[in-house]
Formats: structure tokens, C-alpha cells, sequence
């Protein structure tokens, strides 16, 4: 080869690589300031949701910046720097949608002289009411390590801290955890990301919250039986006991009001001031038992009759295209019954029903939500409104006569694989078991009242709404009520209440009783409902997310163990083997001399 041709190859390479290396920093500076993640998962988990992009798109929303201090830095085993990292990707998108108006670092907390060290912690503690520490033992370089952790963040909002967000969970003194019992909490925070985030950033940036009010006055679940589902909506909401006592301003300023298991008769007064209040577009979300029954006379002698309650409201929400029948509906979808009968120990309880969820956002991809004792309701009339199922019976279900007689025997005369209706399968045997009315309606005192009293200004009545407003009716009342238990107040007068520890919106406590667990969704349920009828629709699609997360099959593990290690084994070096020879190949063919 001339020497000529020489310099010319050496200068084309060096030409080719500086382009190559030159390629690659551009990439780098580009990808610094881009940012993208391509989900290829068939659920599309790591996608964020229709309401999380409304929710960091509107500008409104964010009157100042959102400041995001975590936490989670420096010297972390691998499975606390998965999460880390899984926190910086979604915060990344979030930012990618919300740009400047979001901003985040990460910050080791164990940087610093030890009272340096000691101020932070004692600030991001703060009494106890900030983020829990966590501390962990593992295993490192053969040698056990001890590490305290803040796994959590700050959320400051136009300059003040205003939150925080705890990504798993403090330990007790002096009981760390072993970082293998954390694997489950792990892969539940990095899972539920994106809910943690987006309902934290929400309580941030609310600026007036909307007020809900529980109705009192007509034999109603009371505080004590709704602090459950209470302190599930306080953070986006203002909650208050309403009584009306014949006030018609009792409903002003209020945007929801609910009714929760009423056993007393409402009166006209208090009928005519819910009506206006729907009118005016108030959204109104009934909770209703038609049949009164006594459990415990069920339980000792084996059977009860029902009884109607007469409380009046069925038939204003009859006006509002919504009818609660005087019946019970019994479904094979259903919750077991312990008995104590000498053949078996439990019973398929169809009274108590796993409703099925619809494909609308309050109901779509939860838990099946448990309604004990619940009743059928009807689409009645029509109007300038629209009728929406909520929740259904399964395809296997029916319905009681009216106020029938409730008996423990009634499973047993069905057999081992119950039918209750012909055609078991048939889309069209579904009861409605809650359902929604959305738009404008007719007032239920129209042609009701005296021409004289409804031209009163000071009665300030509408014949029609006069805004779009929602009514939800489910035709169960206790489905969100919980157990409590009381305490001597500290200041020795009265007493304080608090629900159980066991949660009843979760499980059933009979069945738990006898460790078989049955798991419902009325918590997630109820948090819908609030929202889609309070019009906030941020989170739901995100509780509503069905991710399968699909179980290792043990068995084929095992059998199948030895081929997949020489797949994984052998591959990688016959590829290794395979590139030596061709390029030996490819050298002795150019620089041999033949």
C-alpha cells in the first residue's frame, strides 16, 4: 500500500470516529433536555391516565410552582434505588406535560455534620406529623448494614411547605425492618405512583374546597358509623352535619349532600328544601334501605320477616327517574354466611351481594362492592336527564317479592352449583343495584303546592332545575358504615369514638372470623362517587386502572429451570465464540498474502 492511500485511510478514519464521537455527545445533550418512555406493557401501567394529564395540563390548577424535595438519595440498596428511580421517571412525565410549573430534586439526607443531620431530621419529622423514617438491615459485601431511611418527600407550594407524601412506611424504635420484608411494600408504592403523587400534588394546589354535608335529622347513620368514609374524602372536601329543621337557607353554600340510611320520615318541609336544593343543581347521593331487618333474630331463630320503611324520600327520587323497589335481591355472586349447622360451617349468603362493577369511571375495574341486604332499583319516567347503571347483580341473580320473609335455609334448597334464574348466563337477568341520573329535572312539588306559596320570593322555588345537577341512588345504607368503639374523653365528659381497627369498607368480619378472607372495593367506591358527583375527576381513572399482575407458575418454573439456564448460558458465549471466529475470519482473509 502506498503511503499516499495510507495517509488518506488514516485520515478517513479519524474523520469517521470524530463524527461517531461527536454523534454520540449531541445525543447526550439532546437527551438531557428530552425526556420519553415507551410502554409496551399490554395494561399500559406505566402510561399516565387520561385524568393525570387533564389534571397537570390545566394551568389553572397550578396558581404557583410546585416545588418537590425527596428524600431518597446517596449510598441505597438496590431495591430502595428501583423505587428512586421509578419516582424520577414519573415525575419526569409529569413535568414533560406541567413544564415549569413543576419542579423536583432529590437530596440525601445523611449529607452534612451531625447537627446539620440532626436539624433536618427533626424538621422533616416534624413531631410526627411529617415523614416516618424507615429504618432497614441488609446485607452488603458479606457484612451487615443497618441504614435509617426518609422515604418520603416535601412538597412545597408559592413558598410554604403544605405537604408531605410518605412512599413507604416508618418503623417502630428499636424494630427495623429486614429489607427483604419490604419486597411487597416496595412493589405496592412503585405500582401506586402515580396515585400517590397526583392526590398528593391535589391537596396541594386545592384552593376552596368543595362542601359535602351528611344529612341528620331523620334517623341517618350517624358521625361515629361514618368516620371511615368521612376521613377518606376530608382532604379534597368540607364536611359538615346538616339538620334542616324546616330552614329553607339549610342547604345553601353546600355543593353535595348525602343521605345515608334514613329510618324516619322526612317531612314535606324538609322534602321541598332537598328538591330545590337538586334544582339549583346540588348534587345529591342517597344511600337507602327500603326493608328493615333484624339480624339478630335471623341468626337465633333461623328466619325474619322485613319491614318497609316509610320515609317519603323514594318517592321525590321517583321524580328524579330513579325508583327503589320494596325488595331484596339475592345473587349467587355472594359473600359465604357462617352458620352453625351440623353439616357445614358456612352457606352461600345471596342476600349478601358482590355487586359487579359497570364500565362507568365510579364503578370500572374495582373490587366487587359488598351491599348486604341491598334492593332493586328501575329506571321510572323520562326527562331532560340521563339514566346510568352504576353497579349490577352477576347474571345469576333475582329478586324477592315485596318485604319477603328472610330465612337461613333458603341456600340449602339450591344445591351445590346454585341457579336462581333460567339461563344463568343471559346478560339480561342483571339487577340494577345503584344507578345515576345526570342533567336537568322537574321539581317534585310541581302541581304539588299551592300557587300562592310557590310565588312567595321568600320560598325562592324553581318548578325546574335551573342548572345540571346529579342524583345517585344505591339501594343499600349501610354498605359504608363502619364498627366503632368508645372512650372516655381526656377531658372526662362524654366520650370519643373510633372505627375499628378491623376495616368493614375492606372485608368481611364474619368471614375474616373463620380466616377466609373476601375482599371488597366500597372504600375505592365511595371516594369515586364523591368525586365524579363533586365533578373532580383527577384520580379516578387511576383508581379505576385494572393492572394484572400475573402470578409465577411454581411448577413450570421448576420443571422448565434447567432449560432456560442453558439458554441463558450457552447463548451469550456461542454469540461471544461466534464473533471471535468471523472476525479471525475477516482478518486472515485482509491481511494474509495469498
Amino acid at each position: 500500500m502506498s503511503e499516499k492511500k495510507k495517509i488518506t485511510k488514516g485520515l478517513f478514519n479519524w474523520t469517521f470516529l470524530a463524527i461517531v464521537i461527536a454523534a454520540i455527545i449531541l445525543i447526550n445533550i439532546i437527551s438531557s433536555f428530552l425526556y420519553t418512555r415507551i410502554d409496551m406493557t399490554e395494561d399500559q401501567r406505566y402510561s399516565l391516565t387520561n385524568g393525570t394529564i387533564a389534571f397537570l395540563e390545566n394551568k389553572e390548577q397550578f396558581k404557583n410552582r410546585v416545588s418537590i424535595k425527596i428524600y431518597l438519595e446517596g449510598e441505597l440498596p438496590a431495591e430502595i434505588k428501583h423505587l428512586r428511580n421509578e419516582i424520577e421517571a414519573k415525575l419526569q412525565e409529569f413535568k414533560e406535560i406541567a413544564g415549569d410549573r413543576i419542579e423536583f430534586q432529590f437530596l440525601d439526607p445523611n449529607v452534612g455534620t451531625e447537627g446539620e443531620k440532626q436539624a433536618l431530621f427533626e424538621q422533616l419529622y416534624a413531631k410526627g406529623k411529617g415523614i416516618m423514617p424507615l429504618e432497614i438491615v441488609y446485607m452488603k459485601d458479606g457484612s451487615q448494614i443497618k441504614k435509617m431511611l426518609w422515604p418520603g418527600a416535601v412538597i412545597d407550594y408559592g413558598g410554604t411547605t403544605v405537604q408531605t407524601i410518605q412512599f413507604l412506611p416508618g418503623t417502630p424504635v428499636e424494630h427495623p425492618y429486614v429489607l427483604e420484608e419490604l419486597t411487597d411494600l416496595i412493589d405496592n408504592s412503585t405500582k401506586n405512583l402515580e396515585y400517590i403523587l397526583v392526590s398528593s400534588l391535589r391537596k396541594t394546589t386545592l384552593i376552596k374546597k368543595p362542601r359535602v354535608a351528611f344529612l341528620q335529622g331523620h334517623g341517618e347513620l350517624n358521625f361515629q358509623q361514618t368516620q371511615r368514609v368521612r376521613s377518606l374524602i376530608a382532604p379534597y372536601f368540607s364536611i359538615a352535619d346538616i339538620t334542616i329543621n324546616d330552614s329553607l337557607a339549610a342547604l345553601d353554600n353546600l355543593d353535595g349532600l348525602i343521605i345515608a340510611r334514613p329510618t324516619q320520615k322526612f317531612s314535606d318541609k324538609d322534602l321541598f328544601v332537598i328538591d330545590q336544593f337538586v334544582m339549583n343543581g346540588g348534587r345529591l347521593m342517597c344511600f337507602i334501605d327500603a326493608l328493615y331487618l333484624n339480624e339478630d333474630t335471623l341468626n337465633r331463630n333461623g328466619s325474619t320477616h322485613t319491614m318497609r320503611y316509610d320515609t317519603g324520600i323514594e318517592r321525590m327520587l321517583f321524580d328524579y327517574g330513579l325508583k327503589l323497589n320494596d325488595n331484596y335481591v339475592v345473587d349467587v355472586s355472594c359473600v359465604d354466611k357462617p352458620v352453625p349447622f351440623a353439616n357445614q360451617s358456612k352457606i352461600p349468603w345471596f342476600f349478601h351481594v358482590l355487586a359487579t362493577p359497570t364500565k362507568h369511571p365510579i364503578s370500572r375495574n374495582l373490587e366487587p362492592v359488598s351491599l348486604k341486604y341491598t334492593s332493586q332499583i328501575d329506571s321510572v319516567g323520562s326527562g331532560n336527564y340521563k339514566f346510568t347503571p352504576i353497579l349490577t347483580s352477576s347474571t345469576n341473580a333475582s329478586a324477592t317479592g315485596l318485604a319477603p320473609m328472610v330465612s337461613l335455609a333458603m341456600p340449602l334448597n339450591y344445591g351445590e352449583n346454585p341457579v336462581l334464574v333460567p339461563n344463568p348466563s343471559d346478560e339480561n337477568n342483571k339487577v340494577i343495584l345503584a344507578a345515576l341520573t345526570e342533567g336537568k329535572f322537574e321539581s317534585h312539588f310541581r302541581n304539588r303546592i299551592v300557587e300562592e306559596y310557590a310565588n312567595n320570593p321568600s320560598a325562592r322555588y324553581l318548578a325546574e332545575s335551573k342548572k345540571e345537577g346529579k342524583v345517585l341512588l344505591i339501594g343499600n345504607g349501610r354498605f359504608i358504615a363502619n364498627s366503632y368503639d368508645s372512650m372516655p374523653a381526656r377531658n372526662g365528659q362524654g366520650y370519643m369514638y373510633r372505627p375499628t381497627q378491623f376495616n368493614d369498607l375492606r372485608m368481611d368480619f364474619e368471614m375474616a372470623s373463620i380466616n377466609i378472607p373476601v375482599y371488597f372495593g366500597n372504600q375505592e367506591f365511595f371516594q369515586n362517587l364523591v368525586d365524579y358527583m363533586l365533578g373532580d375527576n383527577s384520580v379516578l381513572d387511576i383508581r379505576s386502572r385494572q393492572i394484572d399482575i400475573h402470578a409465577i407458575d411454581k411448577e413450570k418454573v421448576k420443571a422448565d429451570a434447567t432449560f432456560y439456564k442453558i439458554i441463558n448460558i450457552l447463548i451469550p458465549i456461542a454469540f461471544v465464540l461466534l464473533f471471535a471466529l468471523l472476525m479471525s475470519y475477516l482478518r486472515r482473509r485482509k491481511y494474509v498474502q495469498k
